[in-house]
């Protein structure tokens, strides 16, 4: 209901009251007048103990049409089957609760599970369910076995002492196979045997993954059973966290069962064996299954027959532990030995925080080993807070590790400004040197998973780290991408994205005639950037092609344009001297270039590519020469004459050889050839 207020609702049931002649319940008038706010869930719904027969149910519905609890508390309120059936059915009508606690009503019969059973399935808020001494017999279960199978919200399900023994475990537990949302299951106090019932159990186990917590507690599971559960908790590789066995008659020969299941459980954190009679056999065969186990943080061993003998078994465990948290072993009879043996085991262990042992010393027969045992007492509890301290600034150094990893001046690196051209190289060094440390700050941080790539709000930055950099040798080349003046932005995804980031870059420059000089620099992992000194009005431009790595640009310097008429009469010349068919692939400039952008493997599209020039037409020759590739995906618009002296790296081998020998020429002539030959062996390739 919209815009209630608290008298409305008060007049409302009292309303209800007199028309259905029903007592008014003062508890809940009380709790009624202390309502705050109205618009979510209100905490809770107490009728705990209140005695509700079904006019008291019908006048209930007042209340559940206008407000929603999170807790509706109906435990020991004397429902009949008429009331429980009114009352679930307004539950579920209204979404009235999250958490509902039904137990101890005896009396709620096959009607009440059935209306239970609907509202199970039909809301979708419903989440735990707790219904202890609520029998659900034969006739019951079925309902309840089939909104279990299809329940799309519980996750918390109290059974305890509901008679389940038999077929209604086995209903249970078929259904419980196919449901993905039940977290926590407790069914202790229920008489389950070792036979039947712990074999529908384990066969629960091999099949459901998604229960954590299975509390059997006070049930007769014996030997035999465990063995069942055994068979289940095998099958299971992430699922059950906790699993409780307190008190279920288990012996030395069960725990022969669970220590060779241990090592490979994956999931279980939380184990209780207490209240069983184990002893020191007992322990003696859970500790090899313990010491190979990677998950038990919890174990209980609290009153299972132990002995000094039983208490060093266990010591041996704590010693050779990295992970064990909790573990409890009070009721047993460990004296002096056993005490001795617990705590030199502490000495080398630094994860246990609590070690629970009884208060006061055992009786023995030498009256000096009563006051050993205090001391031991208090080392071993000494030995526990050291290692809760430790955990804890342990706990601190992470955090602020964290929060170091996610601060923005890592993650964010800034754009520096354009320097004049008169710096220093030592200035312009120096500051190549903190941009690499910046970067591979990031690069460090992106590694460890807690830097977000940074979101630039200026165009002209990019992105530094390159997430795809498949080895050490590419990362040191990404960390080299930034350049000193502006950045353009580049796609870390893509192998060719970084080649159409400099094609398009110099389209931009398109009204100014000269042509760019391309210096390449090999990228060997010594080369950083502190090496590489820089002048303030350098460009780098990083370029991934497929199979060769990255290779960093230079763009270095400027120079004026020859005519375009005396370059093409040049390369007639040079290929009537060098006696080959008429193909000239020379750089010739277009005044208006039209640059695809390459692919991913490095060559450009066939719509480019495609273009077969007729011989001895010198405009055909130009569109050759702009629209065939080089080897290493650019077109030749972008090679030029390339500096006098060879590039700071190593020349490439392989597919880049000629552009090595293109650096490293010095004469005009040979560097025309080289460049024919070069280009038309990319012809060669793209055919």
């Amino acid at each position: 209901a919209q815009n209630v207020t608290v008298d409305e609702i008060m007049t409302a049931y009292k309303q209800a009251c007199q028309k259905l002649n029903c007592k008014q319940i003062p508890k809940l008038l009380k709790q009624i007048q202390e309502f705050k706010d109205l618009a979510p869930r209100i905490d809770c719904l107490d009728l705990k103990g209140e005695k509700l027969d079904y006019k008291a149910c019908e006048a209930l519905e007042e209340i559940f049409k206008r407000v929603q609890f999170k807790i509706v508390d109906l435990e020991q309120t004397s429902l009949d089957e008429d009331g429980a059936s009114a009352l679930f059915d307004m539950i579920e009508y209204y979404e009235s609760a999250t958490h509902l606690n039904i137990s101890f009503n005896k009396h709620i019969g096959t009607r009440g599970w059935q209306a239970a059973a609907h509202m199970m399935r039909k809301t979708n808020c419903l989440q735990y369910l707790d219904a202890r001494n609520t029998p659900l017999l034969d006739h019951s279960a079925p309902f309840v076995a089939r909104a279990l199978r299809i329940s799309s919200s519980l996750v918390v399900l109290h059974l305890e002492n509901a008679s389940l023994s038999g077929r209604p475990l086995m209903l249970l537990a078929t259904a419980l196979k196919m449901n993905m949302n039940l977290r926590e299951l407790y069914l202790a106090d229920n008489k389950l045997n070792g036979l039947q019932d712990s074999a529908q159990l384990g066969n629960l186990l091999k099949f459901n993954c998604y229960i954590q917590i299975l509390d059997l507690r006070n049930n007769h599971i014996l030997d035999s059973g465990l063995a069942y559960i055994c068979e289940g908790l095998n099958e299971q590789r992430k699922g059950l966290v906790t699993l409780v066995l307190w008190n279920n008659q288990l012996t030395h020969t069960g725990m022969a069962y669970l220590g060779m299941t241990l090592p490979h459980t994956q999931s279980l954190e939380t184990l209780n064996l207490g209240h069983n009679p184990i002893g020191n056999e007992g322990v003696r065969n859970l500790k090899n299954g313990l010491i190979g186990n990677r998950s038990v943080l919890r174990l209980g061993l609290a009153s299972t027959k132990l002995t000094c003998e039983g208490a060093v078994a266990v010591a041996e465990f704590i010693a050779e532990s990295p992970r064990l948290l909790r573990l409890d072993l009070r009721e047993n009879e460990i004296k002096t030995g056993g005490l001795m043996a617990l705590s030199l085991a502490l000495k080398v262990n630094h994860s246990l925080l609590r070690l629970d042992l009884d208060r006061e010393p055992k009786k023995e027969s030498v009256k000096s080993f009563i006051e050993t045992q205090k001391a031991l007492l208090a080392e071993i509890q000494n030995g526990c807070k050291r290692n809760f301290i430790l955990a804890k600034e342990k706990e601190e150094k992470e955090q602020k590790l964290q929060q170091s990893a996610s601060m923005p001046e890592i993650t964010v690196t800034e754009p520096l400004e354009e320097g004049p051209a008169e710096d220093s190289e030592d200035g312009s060094t120096t500051s190549a040197l903190e941009e690499g440390e910046e970067a591979g700050e990031t690069l460090t941080a992106s590694e460890n998973g807690d830097a977000e790539p940074a979101e630039d709000d200026d165009d002209n930055r990019g992105n530094v780290t390159d997430s795809d950099s498949d080895t050490d040798e590419e990362a040191d080349a990404g960390l080299e991408t930034k350049d000193l003046s502006e950045r353009p932005k580049s796609p870390d995804s893509a192998d060719g994205a970084a080649t159409s980031q400099l094609l398009l870059s110099l389209e931009k420059a398109k009204d100014r005639p000269p042509p760019l000089r391309i210096a390449e620099e090999s990228p060997s992992p010594a080369t950083s950037p502190a090496s590489t000194p820089s002048q303030g009005n350098e460009r780098r431009i990083s370029v991934s092609s497929p199979g060769r790595g990255h290779k960093i640009f230079v763009v270095t310097r400027v120079e004026t344009l020859p005519d375009r008429a005396t370059e093409v009469t040049r390369l007639r010349e040079d290929a009537d001297a060098t006696s080959k068919p008429t193909e000239p692939q020379s750089p010739a400039p277009s005044p208006k270039p039209e640059l695809p952008a390459p692919q991913a493997n490095g060559a450009v599209p066939e719509s480019a590519a495609g273009s077969d020039p007729k011989r001895g037409d010198p405009n055909d020759c130009e569109s050759a020469a702009r629209d065939t590739p080089l080897p290493n995906g650019l077109k030749t618009d972008f090679v030029r004459a390339l500096p006098e002296a060879s590039s700071d790296g190593d020349g490439k081998t392989g597919s880049c050889a000629a552009e090595h020998e293109l650096s490293c020429s010095k004469n005009e002539r040979e560097l025309e050839e080289l460049l024919l030959e070069a280009s038309q062996d990319a012809g060669q390739e793209l055919l």
